[in-house]
């Protein structure tokens, strides 16, 4: 089975988008496929037409070019033209069985294009919908004209799929709300490599001291600061949680769009000096920081993107045995059986935030159970060979599709 994967883009750029494809990459070829890997022109200027990357070989799509790439509209039609040029060029070299695009939709519609053309089946693979990630990146609003029109186009692209993936129950439930056959839609869940995270390590005590965490009891968040994850709520709940223990710290790891605010919130709430802000930090000294936590937070804002779409960092926290508190949306409770592999609390309550961490904090009986049950959820449900095994059906049912169709057009 020949597989080309159509993504937005790919290590060795660091997301949660990314590690989940590696993830997924890494099983089907461990599964006896064959895969290939083109990523869109979002990708970014790229010296090479292809390249290798942790074993894994990619081929790249030049940014589109013109006066109307930058424009509004314009600028990601001319991405899906690009990247419908350089899908067929793939193919047509490579001749895949499938065409496996990711999301956004600006991928699925080229590949859809190309599929058609060349008599391929496509699958669709949803892990957010577009319209969604843009209003909380604050390019429109729920209901806006752009938005309608957006939702249309991932619908479009949906009923025009052959097979639909996506990553939880609550986005298969919208997709089959649009009209869609149940049948035609697969969860392939988020997971974790078990193996590929150890039981957290003593705080290292020179990193301790270095970022003034000494005596400290740490609160931490690991991540990119959008807004949808809620780290304001996070400040918002610090003051209430100094007012129990002096010594709590808040541990903000990573960066992104919200930096600047939360410095600006911690400032006004005037609790700066309790939160350090370390700035991203190389991929292969993360596990060193994840030591100095106690207890990690995932105060997420309710919203549809955060009902719908579940994420891979509490996966993460249990693989590492590590404690954490994540607000009660639909995502985290797809993954959070509360009180037995981690601690839910009532979203967009800094009352419930801070209760849920206080609380956590000084039951230290509960610990070892919350660490258990979270290492077992992950070595036994949600890991990759378990998710990955989901894609083979609906693929053998499609290229028996297809060649029976090709058995029947040849010629006797």
């Amino acid at each position: 089975m020949r597989i080309l994967h159509i993504l937005d883009h790919s290590i060795p750029l660091h997301s949660g988008y990314t590690f989940r494809t590696a993830s997924i990459l890494r099983e089907q070829r461990a599964r006896g496929w064959e895969t290939f890997h083109l990523t869109s022109p979002k990708q970014g200027p790229a010296p090479l037409a292809e390249e290798e990357v942790s074993g894994l070989h990619f081929f790249r799509t030049a940014p589109a070019e013109g006066a109307s790439a930058g424009l509004p509209v314009l600028g990601e039609m001319a991405l899906m033209r690009q990247l419908e040029r350089r899908i067929e060029e793939v193919a047509r070299q490579i001749k895949p069985d499938l065409l496996h695009a990711h999301s956004p939709v600006l991928n699925a519609m080229p590949a859809l294009s190309v599929g058609r053309r060349l008599g391929i089946p496509v699958v669709y693979e949803i892990r957010a919908f577009w319209e969604d990630a843009a209003v909380d990146h604050g390019t429109t609003a729920e209901g806006s004209v752009r938005y309608r029109v957006t939702r249309a186009l991932e619908t479009r692209a949906i009923r025009r799929a052959d097979h639909v993936f996506t990553i939880c129950e609550g986005l298969r439930a919208d997709i089959v709300a649009r009209g869609i056959e149940a049948a035609k839609v697969t969860v392939i869940a988020n997971a974790v490599d078990a193996q590929a995270f150890q039981p957290g390590q003593p705080a290292d005590p020179e990193l301790k001291r270095a970022l003034g965490l000494e005596g400290a009891k740490v609160v931490g968040f690991i991540g990119s600061f959008y807004a949808y994850e809620g780290l304001d709520l996070l400040l918002d709940a610090l003051p209430l949680l100094l007012a129990r223990d002096p010594q709590v710290r808040v541990l903000l790891i990573g960066g992104g769009p919200q930096e600047a605010a939360l410095r600006s919130q911690a400032e006004q709430l005037g609790v700066a000096d309790k939160v350090v802000f370390t700035g991203r930090i190389p991929h292969q000294d993360i596990a060193r920081y994840y030591d100095l936590v106690d207890v990690l937070a995932y105060p997420r804002h309710s919203m549809r993107l955060t009902e719908l779409v579940t994420p891979l960092k509490p996966l993460e926290a249990m693989a590492q045995e590590k404690l954490f508190v994540a607000s009660d949306v639909g995502g985290h409770r797809e993954l959070v059986d509360n009180g037995i592999n981690g601690v839910l609390f009532k979203a967009d309550d800094q009352q419930a935030l801070a209760d849920a961490v206080a609380g956590l904090l000084a039951d230290t009986a509960r610990w070892p159970a919350l660490r258990r049950n979270g290492r077992r959820f992950v070595e036994e449900v949600r890991n990759w060979p378990n998710s990955v095994a989901r894609y083979e059906g609906p693929y053998r049912k499609l290229l028996a599709a297809r060649t029976g169709s090709a058995t029947a057009r040849a010629p006797q």
